[in-house]
Protein backbone atom coordinates (compact mmCIF):
# COMPACT_ATOMS: atom_id res chain seq x y z
CA UNK A 1 0.00 0.00 0.00
CA UNK A 2 1.12 3.50 -1.10
CA UNK A 3 2.04 5.78 1.44
CA UNK A 4 -0.79 8.43 1.92
CA UNK A 5 1.67 11.84 2.35
CA UNK A 6 3.95 13.26 0.27
CA UNK A 7 7.03 15.70 1.29
CA UNK A 8 7.63 18.33 -1.39
CA UNK A 9 10.74 20.45 -1.78
CA UNK A 10 9.77 23.32 -3.72
CA UNK A 11 11.57 26.09 -5.78
CA UNK A 12 13.31 23.52 -8.31
CA UNK A 13 12.75 23.95 -12.05
CA UNK A 14 11.94 21.12 -13.70
CA UNK A 15 13.47 19.62 -17.38
CA UNK A 16 12.57 16.76 -19.80
CA UNK A 17 9.51 14.51 -21.06
CA UNK A 18 6.39 13.26 -19.63
CA UNK A 19 4.15 10.88 -21.28
CA UNK A 20 0.64 11.44 -20.54
CA UNK A 21 -1.45 8.26 -19.54
CA UNK A 22 -4.51 7.06 -20.54
CA UNK A 23 -7.39 8.69 -20.30
CA UNK A 24 -8.75 8.22 -17.11
CA UNK A 25 -12.51 9.24 -17.46
CA UNK A 26 -12.69 7.57 -20.57
CA UNK A 27 -10.77 4.33 -19.30
CA UNK A 28 -13.85 3.88 -16.91
CA UNK A 29 -17.05 4.08 -19.75
CA UNK A 30 -15.46 1.55 -21.84
CA UNK A 31 -14.84 -0.50 -19.11
CA UNK A 32 -18.20 -0.82 -18.40
CA UNK A 33 -18.96 -1.47 -22.04
CA UNK A 34 -17.10 -4.47 -21.45
CA UNK A 35 -20.22 -6.20 -19.94
CA UNK A 36 -22.27 -5.58 -23.04
CA UNK A 37 -21.07 -8.73 -24.66
CA UNK A 38 -19.83 -12.09 -24.00
CA UNK A 39 -17.23 -12.29 -26.46
CA UNK A 40 -13.14 -11.08 -26.00
CA UNK A 41 -13.12 -7.38 -25.88
CA UNK A 42 -9.13 -5.89 -25.49
CA UNK A 43 -8.16 -2.26 -24.09
CA UNK A 44 -5.05 -0.34 -24.13
CA UNK A 45 -3.58 2.47 -22.86
CA UNK A 46 -5.16 1.96 -19.37
CA UNK A 47 -3.98 4.07 -16.90
CA UNK A 48 -2.94 2.25 -13.64
CA UNK A 49 -4.74 4.40 -11.27
CA UNK A 50 -6.72 3.41 -8.22
CA UNK A 51 -10.23 4.24 -9.46
CA UNK A 52 -9.71 2.53 -12.51
CA UNK A 53 -8.52 -0.63 -10.22
CA UNK A 54 -11.17 -0.85 -7.95
CA UNK A 55 -13.18 -1.33 -11.01
CA UNK A 56 -11.84 -3.75 -12.64
CA UNK A 57 -11.88 -5.44 -8.78
CA UNK A 58 -15.45 -5.07 -9.33
CA UNK A 59 -15.73 -6.89 -12.60
CA UNK A 60 -13.74 -9.30 -11.26
CA UNK A 61 -16.31 -10.09 -8.42
CA UNK A 62 -18.98 -10.42 -11.20
CA UNK A 63 -17.20 -12.71 -12.65
CA UNK A 64 -15.40 -11.28 -15.77
CA UNK A 65 -12.44 -13.05 -17.05
CA UNK A 66 -9.86 -10.50 -16.97
CA UNK A 67 -6.31 -11.02 -18.14
CA UNK A 68 -3.20 -8.13 -17.96
CA UNK A 69 -1.36 -8.24 -21.65
CA UNK A 70 0.99 -5.79 -20.57
CA UNK A 71 1.26 -2.97 -18.20
CA UNK A 72 -1.41 -0.78 -19.98
CA UNK A 73 -3.67 -3.58 -21.41
CA UNK A 74 -6.31 -5.53 -20.24
CA UNK A 75 -8.46 -8.84 -22.03
CA UNK A 76 -11.73 -8.73 -20.29
CA UNK A 77 -14.63 -11.37 -21.15
CA UNK A 78 -17.85 -11.04 -19.59
CA UNK A 79 -18.99 -14.32 -20.40
CA UNK A 80 -20.29 -16.37 -17.20
CA UNK A 81 -21.80 -13.00 -15.21
CA UNK A 82 -22.55 -14.05 -11.07
CA UNK A 83 -25.49 -12.10 -10.70
CA UNK A 84 -26.02 -13.15 -7.17
CA UNK A 85 -22.22 -11.02 -6.29
CA UNK A 86 -24.50 -7.42 -6.45
CA UNK A 87 -26.11 -8.70 -3.30
CA UNK A 88 -23.08 -8.89 -1.52
CA UNK A 89 -21.53 -6.72 1.13
CA UNK A 90 -18.25 -7.13 -0.93
CA UNK A 91 -19.67 -5.95 -4.17
CA UNK A 92 -21.42 -2.71 -1.95
CA UNK A 93 -18.56 -1.76 -0.61
CA UNK A 94 -16.50 -1.62 -3.60
CA UNK A 95 -19.23 0.02 -5.99
CA UNK A 96 -19.35 2.72 -3.06
CA UNK A 97 -16.09 3.55 -3.66
CA UNK A 98 -15.73 4.61 -7.08
CA UNK A 99 -18.10 6.74 -8.62
CA UNK A 100 -17.30 5.31 -11.89
CA UNK A 101 -19.26 2.42 -10.83
CA UNK A 102 -22.46 4.33 -11.85
CA UNK A 103 -21.68 3.64 -15.89
CA UNK A 104 -22.61 -0.28 -14.84
CA UNK A 105 -25.64 0.68 -15.02
CA UNK A 106 -26.55 0.67 -18.59
CA UNK A 107 -24.58 -2.08 -19.29
CA UNK A 108 -26.17 -4.14 -16.85
CA UNK A 109 -29.65 -3.50 -17.50
CA UNK A 110 -29.20 -3.61 -21.34
CA UNK A 111 -27.91 -6.87 -21.17
CA UNK A 112 -28.95 -8.80 -17.97
CA UNK A 113 -32.30 -6.85 -17.60
CA UNK A 114 -31.22 -5.30 -14.39
CA UNK A 115 -28.98 -3.25 -12.17
CA UNK A 116 -28.31 -2.86 -8.79
CA UNK A 117 -25.63 0.17 -7.63
CA UNK A 118 -25.05 1.63 -3.78
CA UNK A 119 -24.97 5.03 -4.05
CA UNK A 120 -21.52 6.02 -5.45
CA UNK A 121 -18.60 7.63 -3.85
CA UNK A 122 -15.96 9.88 -5.25
CA UNK A 123 -14.79 13.40 -4.91
CA UNK A 124 -16.50 15.93 -2.89
CA UNK A 125 -16.93 18.63 -4.88
CA UNK A 126 -20.30 19.57 -4.16
CA UNK A 127 -23.45 17.37 -5.06
CA UNK A 128 -22.98 15.35 -8.27
CA UNK A 129 -27.39 13.95 -8.76
CA UNK A 130 -28.24 10.93 -10.39
CA UNK A 131 -31.86 11.79 -11.62
CA UNK A 132 -30.55 12.28 -15.25
CA UNK A 133 -29.56 8.89 -15.32
CA UNK A 134 -32.22 7.02 -13.88
CA UNK A 135 -34.70 9.24 -15.87
CA UNK A 136 -33.65 8.97 -19.07
CA UNK A 137 -33.15 5.37 -18.28
CA UNK A 138 -37.03 4.96 -16.96
CA UNK A 139 -37.82 6.69 -20.79
CA UNK A 140 -36.52 3.64 -21.88
CA UNK A 141 -39.15 1.25 -19.93
CA UNK A 142 -36.81 0.15 -17.26
CA UNK A 143 -38.54 0.26 -13.58
CA UNK A 144 -36.82 2.16 -10.88
CA UNK A 145 -36.48 1.37 -7.14
CA UNK A 146 -34.66 3.57 -4.31
CA UNK A 147 -34.38 1.97 -0.45
CA UNK A 148 -34.07 5.10 0.81
CA UNK A 149 -32.89 3.05 4.33
CA UNK A 150 -29.43 2.02 2.95
CA UNK A 151 -29.24 4.08 -0.56
CA UNK A 152 -29.14 1.37 -3.13
CA UNK A 153 -30.86 2.12 -6.56
CA UNK A 154 -32.41 -1.01 -8.69
CA UNK A 155 -33.47 -0.93 -11.69
CA UNK A 156 -34.94 -3.26 -13.91
CA UNK A 157 -35.92 -3.70 -17.69
CA UNK A 158 -37.53 -6.87 -19.13
CA UNK A 159 -38.22 -5.13 -22.48
CA UNK A 160 -36.46 -1.97 -23.30
CA UNK A 161 -37.50 -0.06 -26.01
CA UNK A 162 -36.09 3.45 -28.33
CA UNK A 163 -37.37 6.57 -26.80
CA UNK A 164 -36.94 10.18 -27.74
CA UNK A 165 -35.26 11.33 -24.69
CA UNK A 166 -34.22 14.62 -23.67
CA UNK A 167 -31.49 15.08 -21.10
CA UNK A 168 -32.18 17.26 -18.20
CA UNK A 169 -28.36 18.20 -17.95
CA UNK A 170 -25.04 17.52 -19.88
CA UNK A 171 -23.78 14.52 -17.74
CA UNK A 172 -21.06 13.03 -19.75
CA UNK A 173 -21.51 9.57 -17.09
CA UNK A 174 -25.32 10.71 -18.01
CA UNK A 175 -24.68 10.11 -21.63
CA UNK A 176 -22.58 7.03 -21.69
CA UNK A 177 -25.16 5.28 -19.32
CA UNK A 178 -28.01 6.00 -21.51
CA UNK A 179 -26.21 4.97 -24.30
CA UNK A 180 -25.37 1.48 -22.80
CA UNK A 181 -28.76 0.72 -21.99
CA UNK A 182 -30.05 2.01 -25.13
CA UNK A 183 -27.84 -0.03 -27.65
CA UNK A 184 -29.46 -3.26 -27.28
CA UNK A 185 -33.16 -1.74 -27.02
CA UNK A 186 -35.90 -2.41 -29.11
CA UNK A 187 -35.88 0.56 -32.23
CA UNK A 188 -34.63 3.96 -32.12
CA UNK A 189 -33.39 5.94 -29.81
CA UNK A 190 -32.55 9.72 -29.55
CA UNK A 191 -30.74 11.60 -26.96
CA UNK A 192 -30.81 15.71 -26.98
CA UNK A 193 -28.61 18.02 -25.32
CA UNK A 194 -26.19 14.58 -24.99
CA UNK A 195 -22.66 15.15 -23.72
CA UNK A 196 -20.19 15.20 -26.52
CA UNK A 197 -16.67 14.95 -24.63
CA UNK A 198 -13.98 12.97 -26.57
CA UNK A 199 -14.67 9.83 -24.07
CA UNK A 200 -18.15 9.55 -24.99
CA UNK A 201 -17.32 9.94 -28.31
CA UNK A 202 -14.24 7.12 -28.26
CA UNK A 203 -17.34 5.15 -26.02
CA UNK A 204 -19.26 5.14 -29.11
CA UNK A 205 -16.77 4.48 -31.97
CA UNK A 206 -15.98 1.14 -29.71
CA UNK A 207 -19.89 0.39 -29.30
CA UNK A 208 -20.52 0.81 -33.17
CA UNK A 209 -16.94 -1.28 -33.95
CA UNK A 210 -18.54 -4.21 -31.41
CA UNK A 211 -21.91 -4.07 -33.91
CA UNK A 212 -23.90 -1.08 -32.59
CA UNK A 213 -25.57 1.22 -34.45
CA UNK A 214 -24.52 4.81 -33.42
CA UNK A 215 -24.58 7.93 -35.57
CA UNK A 216 -24.25 12.05 -34.25
CA UNK A 217 -21.02 10.89 -32.79
CA UNK A 218 -19.41 14.35 -31.57
CA UNK A 219 -22.39 16.21 -31.50
CA UNK A 220 -25.44 17.32 -28.53
CA UNK A 221 -28.30 14.72 -30.84
CA UNK A 222 -27.10 10.96 -30.80
CA UNK A 223 -29.34 8.42 -32.70
CA UNK A 224 -29.27 4.97 -31.83
CA UNK A 225 -30.74 1.86 -33.69
CA UNK A 226 -30.45 -1.31 -31.29
CA UNK A 227 -29.16 -4.15 -32.45
CA UNK A 228 -29.80 -7.81 -30.77
CA UNK A 229 -26.19 -8.46 -29.38
CA UNK A 230 -22.52 -6.95 -29.61
CA UNK A 231 -19.10 -8.52 -30.49
CA UNK A 232 -15.70 -8.01 -29.14
CA UNK A 233 -13.27 -5.74 -30.32
CA UNK A 234 -10.05 -3.64 -29.46
CA UNK A 235 -10.12 -0.29 -28.79
CA UNK A 236 -7.18 2.24 -27.32
CA UNK A 237 -7.94 4.98 -24.92
CA UNK A 238 -6.99 8.45 -25.76
CA UNK A 239 -4.36 10.31 -23.82
CA UNK A 240 -5.63 12.01 -20.61
CA UNK A 241 -6.10 15.60 -21.10
CA UNK A 242 -6.89 16.39 -17.97
CA UNK A 243 -3.09 15.35 -17.27
CA UNK A 244 -2.24 16.63 -20.03
CA UNK A 245 -3.07 20.35 -19.42
CA UNK A 246 -2.30 19.32 -15.72
CA UNK A 247 1.35 19.16 -16.91
CA UNK A 248 1.07 22.69 -18.89
CA UNK A 249 0.24 24.56 -16.01
CA UNK A 250 3.38 22.61 -14.22
CA UNK A 251 5.55 23.70 -16.78
CA UNK A 252 4.17 27.66 -16.35
CA UNK A 253 3.89 28.08 -12.70
CA UNK A 254 7.40 25.66 -12.04
CA UNK A 255 9.01 28.44 -14.71
CA UNK A 256 10.55 24.75 -16.42
CA UNK A 257 11.15 23.74 -20.05
CA UNK A 258 8.85 20.30 -20.43
CA UNK A 259 7.88 18.50 -23.81
CA UNK A 260 4.89 16.47 -23.07
CA UNK A 261 4.73 13.78 -25.39
CA UNK A 262 1.40 12.08 -28.20
CA UNK A 263 -0.99 14.12 -26.36
CA UNK A 264 -3.45 13.69 -29.82
CA UNK A 265 -3.84 17.31 -30.09
CA UNK A 266 -7.21 16.99 -31.64
CA UNK A 267 -8.96 15.95 -29.26
CA UNK A 268 -7.93 18.39 -26.50
CA UNK A 269 -10.38 21.71 -27.98
CA UNK A 270 -9.66 24.54 -26.44
CA UNK A 271 -7.73 23.41 -23.39
CA UNK A 272 -4.04 24.82 -25.01
CA UNK A 273 -5.52 28.00 -26.40
CA UNK A 274 -7.50 29.11 -22.87
CA UNK A 275 -3.64 28.06 -21.19
CA UNK A 276 -2.22 30.37 -23.66
CA UNK A 277 -4.78 33.01 -22.28
CA UNK A 278 -2.83 33.20 -19.05
CA UNK A 279 -0.05 33.95 -21.10
CA UNK A 280 2.11 30.77 -21.24
CA UNK A 281 3.43 30.23 -24.63
CA UNK A 282 3.26 26.46 -25.98
CA UNK A 283 4.07 25.04 -29.27
CA UNK A 284 2.86 22.14 -31.11
CA UNK A 285 5.62 20.00 -32.97
CA UNK A 286 4.12 16.70 -34.37
CA UNK A 287 1.89 15.53 -31.97
CA UNK A 288 4.07 16.78 -28.60
CA UNK A 289 3.20 19.96 -26.42
CA UNK A 290 6.20 22.07 -26.11
CA UNK A 291 6.08 24.60 -23.01
CA UNK A 292 9.49 26.07 -22.36
CA UNK A 293 10.90 27.94 -19.78
CA UNK A 294 9.29 31.57 -19.46
CA UNK A 295 10.61 34.45 -16.73
CA UNK A 296 7.24 35.73 -16.87
CA UNK A 297 3.98 35.28 -18.67
CA UNK A 298 1.02 37.99 -18.52
CA UNK A 299 -2.81 37.45 -18.73
CA UNK A 300 -4.76 38.79 -21.58
CA UNK A 301 -7.41 41.21 -21.09
CA UNK A 302 -10.84 40.69 -23.27
CA UNK A 303 -10.53 43.38 -26.50
CA UNK A 304 -12.43 45.79 -24.12
CA UNK A 305 -9.32 45.70 -21.85
CA UNK A 306 -11.82 44.38 -19.07
CA UNK A 307 -10.45 41.68 -16.51
CA UNK A 308 -10.61 38.00 -18.78
CA UNK A 309 -13.11 35.95 -17.33
CA UNK A 310 -12.29 31.99 -17.66
CA UNK A 311 -15.07 29.80 -16.68
CA UNK A 312 -16.15 25.85 -17.41
CA UNK A 313 -19.04 24.89 -19.53
CA UNK A 314 -20.06 21.45 -20.73
CA UNK A 315 -17.59 20.23 -24.32
CA UNK A 316 -16.58 21.53 -26.63
CA UNK A 317 -16.14 24.32 -23.57
CA UNK A 318 -13.79 24.32 -21.19
CA UNK A 319 -13.44 21.30 -18.65
CA UNK A 320 -14.07 22.02 -14.97
CA UNK A 321 -11.21 19.36 -14.50
CA UNK A 322 -8.91 21.58 -15.31
CA UNK A 323 -10.44 25.37 -13.59
CA UNK A 324 -8.28 24.50 -10.43
CA UNK A 325 -5.10 24.18 -12.72
CA UNK A 326 -5.65 27.64 -14.20
CA UNK A 327 -6.54 28.99 -10.94
CA UNK A 328 -2.91 28.07 -9.44
CA UNK A 329 -1.29 28.96 -12.65
CA UNK A 330 -2.57 31.92 -12.86
CA UNK A 331 -0.97 32.97 -9.32
CA UNK A 332 2.48 33.96 -10.47
CA UNK A 333 1.13 35.28 -13.56
CA UNK A 334 1.23 38.85 -14.30
CA UNK A 335 -2.28 40.34 -14.27
CA UNK A 336 -5.46 39.10 -13.33
CA UNK A 337 -8.40 37.18 -13.93
CA UNK A 338 -11.86 35.71 -12.55
CA UNK A 339 -12.05 32.19 -12.73
CA UNK A 340 -15.74 31.17 -12.32
CA UNK A 341 -16.57 27.62 -11.59
CA UNK A 342 -20.28 26.96 -12.87
CA UNK A 343 -20.48 23.88 -12.91
CA UNK A 344 -19.23 22.23 -9.30
CA UNK A 345 -20.44 24.26 -5.89
CA UNK A 346 -17.10 22.96 -3.31
CA UNK A 347 -14.46 22.38 -6.20
CA UNK A 348 -12.89 26.44 -5.31
CA UNK A 349 -12.94 25.55 -1.52
CA UNK A 350 -9.15 24.61 -2.07
CA UNK A 351 -7.79 28.17 -2.44
CA UNK A 352 -7.67 28.63 0.93
CA UNK A 353 -4.22 26.51 1.31
CA UNK A 354 -3.39 29.01 -1.88
CA UNK A 355 -3.90 32.25 -0.04
CA UNK A 356 -1.80 30.50 3.05
CA UNK A 357 1.07 29.98 0.73
CA UNK A 358 0.87 33.79 -0.52
CA UNK A 359 -1.03 33.63 -3.58
CA UNK A 360 -3.15 36.98 -3.48
CA UNK A 361 -6.67 35.39 -4.31
CA UNK A 362 -10.16 36.64 -3.13
CA UNK A 363 -12.66 33.94 -2.77
CA UNK A 364 -15.74 35.98 -4.14
CA UNK A 365 -18.25 32.94 -3.25
CA UNK A 366 -18.29 28.77 -3.70
CA UNK A 367 -17.97 29.70 -7.35
CA UNK A 368 -15.85 32.41 -8.58
CA UNK A 369 -12.26 33.25 -7.42
CA UNK A 370 -10.21 36.38 -8.82
CA UNK A 371 -6.37 35.74 -8.65
CA UNK A 372 -4.22 38.80 -8.41
CA UNK A 373 -0.95 37.37 -10.33
CA UNK A 374 2.28 37.81 -8.73
CA UNK A 375 4.34 37.67 -11.31
CA UNK A 376 7.00 36.03 -9.60
CA UNK A 377 8.08 38.64 -7.34
CA UNK A 378 7.08 36.72 -4.39
CA UNK A 379 7.12 32.89 -4.30
CA UNK A 380 4.56 30.84 -2.94
CA UNK A 381 5.91 29.49 0.84
CA UNK A 382 5.89 26.13 1.40
CA UNK A 383 2.86 24.59 4.42
CA UNK A 384 1.28 21.30 5.29
CA UNK A 385 -2.01 20.84 3.85
CA UNK A 386 -4.51 18.13 2.70
CA UNK A 387 -6.04 17.50 -0.51
CA UNK A 388 -9.53 17.67 -1.28
CA UNK A 389 -10.18 15.90 -4.06
CA UNK A 390 -8.24 14.68 -7.67
CA UNK A 391 -7.69 17.87 -9.48
CA UNK A 392 -7.49 20.19 -6.44
CA UNK A 393 -4.90 18.04 -5.03
CA UNK A 394 -2.80 18.08 -8.26
CA UNK A 395 -3.31 21.94 -8.02
CA UNK A 396 -1.53 21.94 -4.57
CA UNK A 397 0.94 19.57 -5.43
CA UNK A 398 2.10 21.67 -8.85
CA UNK A 399 1.94 24.90 -6.10
CA UNK A 400 4.06 23.17 -3.48
CA UNK A 401 6.47 22.38 -6.58
CA UNK A 402 6.94 26.04 -7.16
CA UNK A 403 7.18 26.86 -3.19
CA UNK A 404 10.35 28.09 -1.55
CA UNK A 405 10.96 25.57 0.88
CA UNK A 406 9.11 22.55 2.22
CA UNK A 407 5.35 21.38 1.83
CA UNK A 408 3.47 18.21 3.06
CA UNK A 409 0.19 17.02 1.55
CA UNK A 410 -1.66 14.67 3.34
CA UNK A 411 -4.66 12.49 1.41
CA UNK A 412 -2.37 11.49 -1.15
CA UNK A 413 -4.58 9.13 -2.43
CA UNK A 414 -6.90 11.25 -3.83
CA UNK A 415 -4.53 12.14 -6.18
CA UNK A 416 -3.23 8.30 -6.62
CA UNK A 417 -7.05 8.34 -7.89
CA UNK A 418 -5.98 9.97 -11.24
CA UNK A 419 -2.80 10.49 -11.45
CA UNK A 420 -0.81 7.35 -12.25
CA UNK A 421 2.67 7.52 -10.27
CA UNK A 422 2.75 11.10 -10.20
CA UNK A 423 5.62 11.62 -7.91
CA UNK A 424 7.87 8.85 -9.90
CA UNK A 425 7.48 10.59 -13.27
CA UNK A 426 7.84 14.28 -11.69
CA UNK A 427 11.23 13.35 -9.98
CA UNK A 428 12.30 12.02 -13.09
CA UNK A 429 12.46 15.03 -15.06
CA UNK A 430 13.81 17.20 -11.53
CA UNK A 431 11.66 17.28 -8.80
CA UNK A 432 12.24 16.37 -5.17
CA UNK A 433 8.67 14.64 -4.08
CA UNK A 434 9.06 12.17 -1.55
CA UNK A 435 6.39 9.53 0.07
CA UNK A 436 7.09 9.35 3.54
Amino acid sequence: MTSDVFVVEGGRQLKGELIPQGAKNEALQVICATMLTDQVVDISNIPDIRDVQKLIELLMGLGVEVDRLSDDTYRFAARNIDLDFLASEEYQEKAKSIRGSVMLIGAMLARFKKAFLPKPGGDKIGRRRLDTHFNALTKLGAIFKYNDDNSHYFLEGTNLKGDFIWMDEISVTGTANVIMGAVMAEGKTTIYNAACEPYVQQLCRMLNRMGADISGIGSNRLEINGVENLQGTSHRILPDMIEIGSFIGLAGLTNSDIRIKNVKYEELGIIPKVFKQLGLTIHLEGDDLYVPQQDHYQIQTFIDGSILTIYDSPWPGFTPDLLSIILVTATQARGSVLIHQKMFESRLFFVDKLIDMGAQIILCDPHRATVIGLDRKYPLRGIEMTSPDIRAGVALLIAALSAKGTSVIKNVHQIDRGYQAIDERLNAIGANIERV
